[in-house]
């Protein structure tokens, strides 16, 4: 509090975390008119709405390019490189170390608690790695995100959060067998009815940029509409990368200091009183394709009983291939559907599950093409 107090300082940088202490000074710096440039993601995503408004009341800045995505510049991409698009969607690996973990479980075939174990030998994940491998931690960047797309408040609570604690590698395997492979993304989508905001284990096509996107990297696909798919790589996490963006931050913001607010670009692109009330979807109105996991006692007339089932749920079946069965006589049927809303995907595996023959939960994993 000494250094934010001090007259002789301009601008205060914020990159200790966390939103208690962390809150009470970006607050105090605003409440003296001073610029403030932080790289937290978490304090930004519950308790922007009230930073910014307080920014926008004293006139100053709230620079952030370090919270999200480390070392891209993807907050002044989206902000002012793509301000003639309306941004239709945008989906990102905005998590390193779920990302490590997931590429490891594909190239090696290791479970899930071994990539962990290696992620955390290697550096790339925390002894408590809860908010990254929970989700919680790409939520959070996601929430800024999809605020500055479409210009709506800060609303991480609204966010479905999905982890990868629950991915078996034998998914991640039938994945690659179909030609797609298994990528924690945040995904943001604007349609007419709402705003999807949802972080969640995903199939991505195995062609595709995000899919190759390997080890602690990241990448963010944005889709607008004049522009089309535009994709940002690079280091999402580490010092010299995180650096870069807040050194970037602190270089905007002094070439601006004599500027009148008015004339800035505004920090969540859009000024405060073009903000819009487009509500977050609920995820049972979510579309999007399904990858669909049965074990099954193997004998006559099951797959009629699932097809009836997601026929009469509305969903259409993609593609499906079966396993030979085990000495129990059981055996995994893998299901790839079309585009199907979320609450008739519930529905039906809640019936499914019902069925006598079906030995196991029903894994479920969402598609996107992207």
């Amino acid at each position: 509090m000494d250094v934010v107090t001090n007259p002789d300082i301009d601008i205060v940088v914020e990159l200790v975390g966390g939103e208690t202490l962390a809150k009470d000074w970006v607050m105090r710096a605003i409440e003296l008119g001073k610029p403030v440039v932080t790289a937290n993601k978490a304090l930004l995503a519950l308790h922007g709405n009230e930073i910014f408004a307080a920014a926008h009341e004293k006139g100053v800045m709230v620079a952030f390019e370090a919270a999200v995505a480390g070392g891209i510049p993807i907050i002044k991409a989206i902000r002012e490189g793509l301000a003639a698009n309306r941004i239709q969607w945008l989906a990102g690996i905005i998590n390193g170390t779920t990302n490590f973990i997931l590429s490891e479980m594909r190239s090696r075939g290791l479970s899930f608690a071994e990539a962990l174990a290696d992620a955390q030998r290697l550096g790339y994940a925390e002894a408590d790695p809860t908010f990254d491998i929970e989700g919680v931690d790409a939520a959070h960047k996601l929430a800024l995100l999809a605020s500055l797309a479409f210009g709506i408040p800060v609303q991480f609570d609204a966010a479905y959060i999905e982890g990868i604690t629950a991915l078996a590698a034998e998914d991640i395997a039938h994945a690659e067998r179909l030609g797609y492979t298994v990528k924690l993304l945040g995904i943001t989508r604007r349609r007419e009815d709402g705003i999807e905001l949802r972080v969640h284990p995903t199939l991505v096509p195995a062609e595709s940029l995000l899919a190759n996107v390997q080890g602690a990297m990241n990448a963010v696909m944005v889709h607008g509409d004049a522009v089309g798919s535009t994709v940002y790589y690079g280091a999402g996490a580490g010092e010299l990368p995180t650096a870069s963006a807040v050194v970037a931050d602190i270089v905007d913001v002094a070439r601006l200091l004599t500027a009148e607010p008015k004339h800035r670009v505004p920090y969540l692109a859009f000024q405060q009183d073009a903000m819009d009330d487009t509500p977050i979807l609920p995820l049972s109105e979510v579309e999007s394709a399904y990858y669909l996991r049965l074990r099954v006692q193997d004998r006559p007339g099951v797959l009629a009983d699932v097809a009836r089932i997601l026929a009469h749920a509305h969903i259409s079946i993609g593609s499906m291939f079966q396993e030979p069965a085990n000495e129990e006589g059981e055996a995994d049927i893998i299901f790839l559907t079309h585009q199907a809303r979320e609450g008739a995907i519930d529905l039906a595996i809640e019936q499914i599950q019902r069925l006598e023959w079906v030995g196991s939960k029903v894994t479920r994993l969402r598609v996107e093409t992207l």
